[in-house]
């Protein structure tokens, strides 16, 4: 029966969310010759695709993309249809204070499904989750589907397949990262995690470990986040240690990193991104009393982003002067990508862009327009050099490339405020 579940071929899948991990999934597969149906809410975003073309920026996506909608085995709706395999790749944000998580698009996308699915489906959740949501998404569709039986009653014996398969993907090379990763899988049963391996190695390279559980798989993503949460957490607070003690980080963690069994990662503005910014506080959700250095260091990464717009309130008071214009370098949470979710540097320009005693320049070589709030407060977006012509303070909060690469003497006469280690660090 394993053999048999190894062995099995797709030729048609469905992915559930069309976002910065649905849409490269979804163009992998099609680039392997399968017929690939994406869903998606958004009529914008599935108008997009049908077109050849895409809605977010990473390299190589466009192209793949476009050859995929060419060849007719890529092309989304927004209505599910029948398939062999559905991947679910919804958002999954926090509500109330901001900490606890809300699986309500998990829960949608389980029941948008459900009435398509046949006998012998294998639905995959890849949404990064709190411990128990995949187990939660199939009673969510077993609810939906009582024709139907799945493994959390039927075992073996189950008419669908379940498992948890999380994306571990860095943005900017996600579509390189996506064939060569390995790829932690968690079924319900082992023929849930077999036929979820076989799916996979449709297009991965990298090796294929299958978990004894989604329990352990879910808390396998969740704990590869934290531990980099926390790890930045100690550059970010060394940061504002060495600040207060007149030592350049940079100089100190370098001579620190000298010793063979020491890493210490760099300090910058905060952490954002949809990763390591959310997942510890799934962990924290699920065990709040014994989570204490994951919740500190999550705590630690979010002060750090007041730290910096306190620095630049001080530069601002030492300006001495009226309508003071700032060039605000960067707006994703990390270099060369051009997203904003959780993003650090969003946070503080927005901030700043709240005081009316300001004129905020943006510059992100990365987006076409300014997030809403941003626009309506104000703020403008520009060239990096015209920006810097015009500014007072120079603030930097992402390396991009570009920046790197910018004419030094363009500095000259500003007051920058370098928080990522661009032109030489705080």
């Amino acid at each position: 029966m394993i053999k048999n579940q190894m062995d099995h071929k797709f030729s048609k899948i469905s992915i559930v969310g069309l976002g910065y991990i649905g849409l490269p999934t979804a163009a992998m597969f099609a680039s392997r010759k399968v017929e690939v149906v994406g869903v998606d809410v958004s009529k914008k975003v599935v108008d997009t695709i049908n077109r050849g073309e895409v809605h977010i920026v990473e390299p190589e996506l466009d192209i793949v993309v476009r050859t995929a909608v060419r060849e007719g085995l890529l092309r989304a709706t927004t209505k599910p249809e029948p398939a062999e395999a559905f991947l679910i790749a919804v958002p999954t944000p926090f509500k109330g204070n901001g900490r606890e998580p809300d699986l309500s698009y998990i829960e949608a996308a389980s029941k948008a499904i459900a009435p398509v699915l046949q006998k012998g489906n294998l639905v995959v959740l890849e949404s990064t989750s709190p411990v128990g949501a995949t187990e939660a998404m199939a009673e969510w569709i077993a609810a939906e589907r009582p024709d139907l039986t799945f493994p959390q009653d039927a075992g073996e014996a189950s008419d669908i397949l379940i498992a948890h398969c999380p994306e571990r993907v860095l943005p900017g090379k996600v579509m390189h990262e996506l064939i060569t990763n390995d790829r932690v899988i968690g079924g319900l049963t082992a023929s849930s995690s077999e036929r979820a391996v076989s799916l996979y190695k449709t297009f991965v390279t990298g090796t294929c470990v299958i978990a004894s559980g989604p329990r352990v798989a879910e808390m396998a993503k969740l704990t590869e986040n934290s531990f980099r949460d926390v790890n930045i957490a100690f550059a970010n607070e060394l940061s504002v240690i060495a600040d207060k003690l007149n030592i350049d980080v940079w100089e100190l963690i370098a001579l620190a990193n000298r010793h063979p069994r020491v890493n210490i990662l760099q300090p910058g503005p905060g952490v954002g991104g949809h990763c390591i910014a959310v997942d510890p506080w799934f962990i924290v959700s699920s065990a709040p009393a014994e989570a204490q250095l994951i919740r500190m260091g999550r705590e630690v990464n979010m002060d750090k982003t007041n730290w910096v717009f306190s620095k630049v309130e001080e530069l601002i008071e030492k300006a001495d002067k009226n309508d003071i214009r700032i060039a605000c370098l960067g707006l994703a949470f990390k270099a060369d990508i051009d997203d904003l979710r959780q993003s650090p540097a969003l946070e503080i320009c927005q901030s700043l862009a709240a005081r009316a005693d300001l004129e905020i320049l943006i510059v992100e070589p990365n987006i076409k327009v300014l997030p809403a709030p941003l626009s309506k407060s104000g703020a403008v977006l520009m060239c990096a050099d015209g920006a810097i012509a015009q500014a007072d303070i120079v603030l930097c909060l992402v390396p991009h490339t570009p920046f790197r690469e910018l004419d030094r003497t363009l500095l000259e006469g500003k007051i920058v405020l370098d928080t990522c280690a661009v032109w030489g660090g705080l």
